[in-house]
């Protein structure tokens, strides 16, 4: 069946795109729906332990954000690092562009520069900077990149990382992660339920508005992913798998399997999960609430459907959650 980007619309009040995190993390609310009986059940987040099966295992990406925007000028003036070539020279969207003109150079702030080498047909700059990205005088205009319908407030740095965040690489958070503890994650290991984590630097593409009418027609981005060889022996010995957010979703549908068993490696996944794709490696997913016309709402829509995706997410508005990168989760069984 061919979709339309307005299958996966829907009104959100604005009022529940959460601006703030949950304090505790693990006190924001959980729905719980379990696709057998099709019944749905508000909880907290903290009570997941009491829905997750038994010696399900929870597969959470390691990933860890990078402070990849640079402001100087009060704000005025940036540099948004999409990759670093070497320590000095980056790829970088740029504002205002007529600033960043190629050959010429910038004074950003006292002992820093940065020189246009050369602009890519999509805009994206390559740049030369006077100092390296981990120089003191460079550190000082690094900000958090927050989404951009979460007001900036670098006091939620660390909350904006999940606890068990390693690799350094992306440019927005796996949110769904954000919701756990160290206690709660001991207490669910109590249980028999063992995190085993993997890797996937979450790239700009998913704040990337989907514009082609037909689904199909959409181009995805591509991000770079890794499952380590301990990993993958350690999937391969989990009973069930209970995915944390849709960037494990992506390394696990993506990683290469033999004869049934995950297979150690690392490259890039341009996966576009969509309805009536066929899940090969996830059991549960555990997930915030995610944006009309998402990539993410469709991948979402393909592991439920699309009608109880529907009426989930009225339940959720009627109710009261809080949606988007900070806001309450759900774990679909």
């Amino acid at each position: 069946m061919s979709y339309t980007l307005d299958d996966f619309d829907y009104h959100l009040p604005e009022e529940l795109i959460a601006q703030k995190p949950a304090t505790p993390r693990d006190h924001s609310r959980l729905l719980v729906y379990d696709r057998e009986t099709g019944t749905i059940r508000d909880d907290y987040f903290y009570n997941i332990g009491d829905y997750l099966p038994v010696n399900t295992s929870l597969v959470v990406n390691n990933s860890k954000v990078e402070k990849c925007r640079l402001l100087f000028n009060e704000d005025k003036v940036e540099i948004f690092v999409t990759k670093a070539v070497n320590d000095r020279v980056v790829e970088a969207m740029v504002r205002p562009g007529k600033k960043f003109k190629p050959g010429k150079t910038v004074d950003l702030a006292d002992g820093l520069t940065a020189k246009t080498l050369n602009i890519a047909e999509d805009g994206i700059r390559t740049i030369e900077l006077s100092r390296s990205l981990d120089d003191e005088i460079t550190e000082k205009y690094k900000h958090t990149p927050f989404p951009p319908y979460i007001e900036r407030d670098e006091s939620l740095a660390d909350r904006y990382q999940t606890v068990y965040a390693k690799d350094e690489g992306s440019k927005a958070a796996p949110t769904a992660g954000l919701h756990f503890t160290p206690d709660l994650l001991e207490k669910l290991e109590k249980q028999g339920i063992e995190k085993k984590e993997v890797t996937l630097h979450v790239g700009l593409g998913t704040f990337a508005p989907v514009k082609a009418d037909k689904i199909e027609d959409h181009i995805m981005h591509s991000e770079w992913f890794q499952i380590s060889q301990k990993q993958a022996d350690e999937l391969n010995r989990s009973k069930s798998i209970t995915a944390v957010g849709t960037t494990s979703v992506r390394v696990l549908e993506s990683a290469q399997k033999i004869e049934g068993k995950f297979v150690a490696g690392s490259g890039e996944t341009d996966i576009f999960i969509t309805p009536g794709y066929s899940f090969k490696s996830v059991d549960h997913l555990i997930t915030n609430f995610h944006l009309p016309k998402s990539t993410l709402l469709m991948l979402i829509s393909a592991f439920i459907g699309m009608d109880e995706t529907k009426r989930i997410y009225q339940h959720a508005i009627r109710e009261k959650y809080r949606f988007y990168s900070f806001g309450d989760a759900m774990l679909l069984l």
